[in-house]
């Protein structure tokens, strides 16, 4: 084809009554699917007769024709000698490919759910898929998979960082939000996002009021004063001069059990224990557990801490104070729904181990008090994976004031030690 017949094609091509034709195969071709023929129309006799020329028809098409897309590239190679694609990109712009773009689109979305469920937080505290599925179904953040998971990212970041310990929330998020004081306030979409995950660690419902949303950021930590977040301890012999040790040391040899503040703990001046052998300290969930045991080891009573129900910041801290100074940790709660997220919290937050916790405990426990309370809402315990299917076949929670009597034997067995 000569230079000369090829300026003819083009221009013949680039008549204004073809340009429907281009813009709908442009249109067409760009979807990413197969195309084998488009349709026009409503054409005027003005664009049914170019069209009619363009295709070396011997009479004019209908005003809505068909044009197979095989016709319509032999017609285009024999004026111009490009393709149909090379064609319409040239006329009316880069071809898209809105079905590979869909594509990506969907293996992003997909990858960004698949990397909150499989997300370290989620995955240690069970309690949090539904959270996670919640926030699927609220899809993405202004359509954007990139926003979704940076806002997700904080969210995470700030539930890996409670409990606070007694900070007001501005200062709490700022210190662990790169400095933005404000990025929790309420109203915000990251503070409603992290108090939606809050209600699901403690099965309640979304906060509706102010008044809720400050009762779940003061159970998680935030804005407690470090006086009334406390935590029950009994047998703890530290060492050292510090007024923690002191305080500890003295109610431990009165056979006694203390209520240590957050204040204490965050000040602890002088504070050791044992190096050898390493200290085992047990945690209970229920207060009645410790005073069974000071009441029958007094001054003898092996080192013990209660979580008083749901851990506070003060719980936190010694916990990790005391793994800090060497101490392995134990837990031990009621075998419920309660009692499964209680632990799968306080063994994501500290390096404390199930006590007595796995699903064979549980049969046994069930075997002697067959009859208790249900056990609520139910979540995976990451410990066992058999733990919530037993006591979702037995239907039955068992409280840890019934299995006393057993951990109370394990007790004088490290006394006795």
């Amino acid at each position: 084809m000569t230079p000369r017949e090829q300026a003819l094609g083009e221009r013949t091509l680039r008549r204004p009554e073809l340009r429907t034709l281009w813009h709908t195969v442009h249109r067409r071709l760009s979807s990413g699917r197969p195309v084998t023929r488009v349709r026009l129309g409503p054409l005027d006799d003005a664009q049914r007769e170019a069209l009619a020329d363009l295709l070396g028809l011997d009479r004019l098409p209908d005003p809505a024709p068909f044009v197979a897309l095989a016709r319509l590239e032999e017609a285009v190679t024999e004026l111009w000698g490009r393709t149909v694609r090379e064609t319409v990109t040239e006329l009316v712009g880069p071809l898209d490919d809105r079905a590979g773009e869909r594509r990506r689109q969907e293996g992003e979305r997909a990858e960004l759910w698949a990397w909150l469920d499989g997300h370290a937080i989620v995955r240690a505290q069970p309690a949090l898929a539904d959270w996670a599925a919640s926030c699927r179904a609220a899809g993405l953040v202004g359509g954007s998979p990139e926003r979704t998971r940076s806002q997700l990212t904080d969210a995470l970041t700030v539930l890996a960082a409670l409990p606070a310990e007694a900070e007001p929330l501005p200062v709490f998020a700022a210190r662990v939000l790169r400095g933005d004081s404000h990025a929790l306030d309420d109203g915000t979409r990251l503070s409603a996002l992290v108090l939606r995950a809050l209600a699901a660690l403690h099965d309640s419902a979304p906060p509706r009021s102010a008044a809720d949303r400050r009762a779940l950021w003061t159970r998680a930590g935030v804005a407690d004063d470090d006086l009334s977040a406390t935590v029950l301890v009994g047998g703890l012999r530290p060492s050292g001069d510090g007024p923690l040790a002191r305080v500890t040391r003295v109610c431990a040899e009165a056979g006694q059990g203390a209520a240590l503040t957050l204040a204490q703990l965050r000040a602890p001046g002088e504070f050791a224990l044992a190096a050898e052998p390493a200290p085992v300290v047990h945690a209970v969930e229920n207060p009645s557990i410790l005073a069974l045991a000071v009441r029958r080891f007094g001054p003898a009573c092996p080192p013990l801490v209660c979580t008083s129900g749901w851990p506070n910041s003060a719980v936190v801290h010694l916990l990790r104070l005391l793994a800090d100074h060497g101490a392995t940790l134990r837990h031990h709660g009621d075998f419920d729904g309660e009692g499964i997220r209680i632990a799968a919290y306080l063994l994501d937050k500290t390096p404390a181990r199930p006590w007595r916790m796995a699903a064979a405990d549980y049969r046994a426990a069930v075997a002697r008090t067959p009859n208790g309370p249900g056990p609520g809402r139910l979540t995976e315990a990451p410990w066992d994976p058999e733990l919530t299917p037993a006591i979702l076949g037995h239907g039955t929670a068992v409280v840890e004031e019934l299995v006393a009597d057993v951990l109370l034997v394990d007790l004088a067995a490290v006394v006795r030690a």
